[in-house]
């Protein structure tokens, strides 16, 4: 079996061919191909057993062996892609499961259509941090100085309508494409930054975020889907976590725009107007990038996904990537899954680890950590709120750009397991530092330390892994909803922590606080090491195979 397997992964069966001219009845396997010249070798071609365009003829004894030998080849993939599935659950290594066949070079570039989708993680970084340090002169200008709840909704509405925008996202992709969508999403971004910026009271303020927060939801779903769809296999990986790199340069931008605040307190309505030309920038700029081929062969459109893998890779990867989608069952006559179709038994196991490695992320504690890291900082001497705001931001940058040279190196869930493990130790410095005496004359500079190292952490693994990785596990059929639905988690607990994370601190302490935050990232790294595979260096096609359960 093992033979016939191998033989099967390398797309011919000796003594197999479909019927036609010159064919003959061989008592082995049925009906096999004709012989060339000079050679006893026989030929099958390429194209899969089923839809082929073989001539079946009249003759009920081709129609009999032809039965035989599709229940023979049938056979030899089931117990193919089984064995696959079986190996793959008891390593939890897709690594340890031999590819389908070699990688071809691409002489194509995907990087200009990468980066116009990566203004996408720009806003989504921009928005998020603008309003950070605009908040204290918006106030002012609005009449809302006195009113913290009013305050408190200008920041929080960004992250409602982001909760909103990252299920619609999934949803717009499925129906009209990913550059399509990419192009729509323009319109919440733009009117958004602009109703923001042009605001004169505090209701238009809002509803400009909640337009904005719809924007960036979006661009959080269909970024990384968009990324991990046209990227190579082999730099996958470090494509994906360009994500989160331009994720941190929109903050950093942010922060940079802030600067002229001091001396010019109306500046804040400059710093939301920015964020309308990388808008119109993406929208301009997906007019000239390809539709996901993926998502072009699943519509059934072959031409036009053809068309886009020649623009992506080059015309000699147009058979490879071709094949690869026709064995992954991307394009058959199964429809779209549904939302319900989330939470069956087919796919719920897949769909939960999703949400789960969202859920850790932001349970784990990182938006405590840049909340707190100002007053951290101060008591370390360092009394620059930018400066304090700079450091984190740069080693989050740092970590990042680290985290793209290993990710198709270490893989991804070797950098999870690195990066929680990193992030619990930082926590229970940063506790330990505020509370055990011992360590009180050396108090603010571990707490910089815990800080600093915790973000690093963060940013080599538990950042930007869950966006790249959820992309690669979920099948075709599921993906742009799958990822709809763990960014929601994303968003929805990043609001809930941000509405009562103050309310726990006051009532135990900001030091058991990071004790717990410690045991998240804990219960974290066993829950990733028994439940997430590792993907890096296979297609996607591949992954979907060996991640289908065997029927």
């Amino acid at each position: 079996m093992m033979q016939s397997a191998a033989i099967a992964a390398k797309g011919g069966v000796p003594g197999l061919q479909f019927p036609g001219r010159g064919n003959r009845v061989s008592a082995g396997f049925g009906l096999v191909g004709k012989r060339t010249a000079g050679s006893n070798r026989l030929w099958m071609p390429d194209r899969g057993f089923c839809g082929g365009n073989s001539r079946l003829g009249s003759s009920i004894g081709f129609g009999v062996e032809m039965s035989r030998m599709r229940s023979g080849v049938e056979g030899i993939f089931r117990s193919r892609e089984k064995a696959r599935y079986v190996k793959v659950q008891a390593s939890g290594d897709l690594e340890s499961v031999p590819s389908d066949k070699p990688q071809t070079k691409s002489s194509g570039n995907v990087l200009p259509y990468v980066g116009v989708a990566c203004l996408g993680a720009i806003l989504f970084g921009y928005h998020l941090g603008v309003v950070n340090g605009a908040l204290e002169y918006l106030a002012r200008d609005l009449a809302i100085v006195e009113n913290t709840v009013l305050q408190g909704w200008v920041v929080s509405t960004l992250l409602a309508g982001a909760t909103v925008g990252s299920f619609t996202g999934g949803a717009l992709a499925d129906k009209f494409g990913r550059t399509r969508t990419f192009q729509l999403d323009v319109v919440p971004l733009a009117v958004g930054a602009f109703l923001s910026a042009t605001a004169q009271d505090v209701q238009t303020m809002i509803i400009g975020r909640l337009l904005a927060g719809i924007g960036i939801g979006i661009t959080s779903a269909i970024v990384p889907l968009y990324i991990s769809e046209i990227s190579p296999t082999e730099i996958r990986g470090a494509l994906g976590s360009i994500n989160q790199l331009f994720i941190c340069i929109g903050i950093l931008m942010a922060l940079v725009a802030g600067l002229p605040l001091a001396g010019n307190p109306l500046w804040w309505r400059t710093m939301f107007s920015i964020a309308i030309v990388p808008s119109v920038l993406m929208a301009l700029g997906m007019a000239f990038c390809p539709e996901s081929p993926r998502w072009l062969f699943q519509q059934g459109k072959l031409f036009q996904a053809e068309t886009a893998i020649k623009k992506l890779y080059g015309k000699e990867k147009v058979t490879e990537v071709m094949h690869d989608l026709r064995a992954g069952g991307e394009g058959t006559t199964e429809s779209d899954a549904g939302w319900f179709d989330l939470f069956g038994k087919r796919y719920w196991k897949v769909v939960s680890v999703g949400a789960a490695l969202f859920l850790f992320q932001q349970l784990a504690g990182i938006n405590a950590v840049v909340y707190y890291s100002t007053s951290v900082f101060r008591s370390a001497g360092i009394a620059s709120d930018v400066a304090a705001s700079a450091l984190v931001g740069a080693s989050n940058v740092f970590g990042t750009a680290i985290a793209s040279s290993l990710m198709d190196k270490q893989g991804r869930k070797s950098l999870l397991i690195t990066s929680f493990s990193g992030m619990a130790a930082s926590m229970l410095l940063l506790s330990l530092s505020f509370t055990w005496k011992p360590l009180a004359p050396y108090s603010g500079t571990l707490a910089v330390l815990g800080t600093v190292l915790y973000v690093l952490s963060f940013s080599l693994g538990a950042g930007p892994v869950p966006a790249l990785l959820l992309p690669e596990i979920f099948a075709s059929r599921i993906r742009a909803k799958a990822v709809a639905l763990s960014l929601g988690m994303h968003w929805v607990s990043n609001f809930v922590i941000g509405l009562y994370f103050l309310s726990v601190v006051n009532k135990f302490g900001i030091s058991r606080v990071y004790l717990g935050f410690a045991t998240v990232c804990l219960l974290a790294v066993l829950y990733i090491a028994s439940n997430v595979v590792e993907t890096k260096g296979r297609s996607l096609e591949e992954i979907e195979r060996a991640l289908s359960v065997a029927v």
